[in-house]
């Protein structure tokens, strides 16, 4: 009986040539430059449609296209962009304030003023950073108005809250302020030339 010896047929075997790893690196940066790319346009994209969510409301809320806000409603027609949410707050601490606040003046422009400022920023991409603060403010004060720790509203009814603490207004801040804090203008956005502005260059809190 023949017996072959393949002791020393296992040369083609070869193991992955040390001096050849210096490809490695380069491919690794072309896809750490793709990924960076592409984690700046989900950014971007998420900046557009927010600061849409911010224009939209405000457009509605003037002009009444008859969706939350009815037709002949809006606030060119002398309606208050107030009135009916801050009047319509039947749960939490702040109720009775407002109740006060409601249909206010001074109310309605500070509302109206907030919803046009943070939907433009963050459309143009410029002044993220006053943007994310303006709306953290206003997140919170629609967050303690609809008051989501309540399972009962005043009057005894179910309030039909889904979360006692995160609901929308609560994401809605945090994506303001990640956007502010990742400096999302920069891409599809006037951020870049923003920041080369002499005062904005000077006061970084305008960024």
């Amino acid at each position: 009986m023949a017996v072959h010896d393949h002791s020393h047929r296992h040369l083609g075997f070869r193991f992955p040539s040390l001096r050849r790893t210096g490809t490695a690196p380069a491919h690794a940066g072309t896809t750490t430059v793709a990924a960076t790319a592409t984690r700046a346009y989900v950014v971007a994209g998420l900046r557009l449609l927010t600061g849409f969510v911010f224009l939209w409301a405000f457009l509605d809320k003037t002009f009444g296209f008859g969706y939350a806000t009815q037709s002949g409603k809006g606030w060119i027609d002398g309606g208050s962009p107030t009135k009916g949410f801050l009047g319509g707050v039947a749960a939490g601490p702040m109720e009775s304030t407002f109740h006060d606040w409601a249909g206010a003046a001074w109310a309605d422009w500070l509302f109206m003023l907030g919803l046009l400022g943070i939907g433009l920023a963050l459309t143009a991409g410029i002044a993220l950073r006053l943007a994310a603060v303006a709306g953290t403010v206003m997140m919170a004060l629609m967050w303690i108005a609809e008051w989501p720790p309540a399972k009962h509203l005043s009057d005894g009814s179910p309030s039909m809250s889904t979360n006692p603490i995160v609901e929308y207004h609560v994401i809605y801040a945090v994506v303001l302020i990640a956007l502010a804090a990742a400096g999302a203008g920069a891409t599809w956005g006037l951020g870049k030339a923003w920041a080369r502005l002499p005062i904005v260059s000077r006061n970084r809190w305008l960024l």
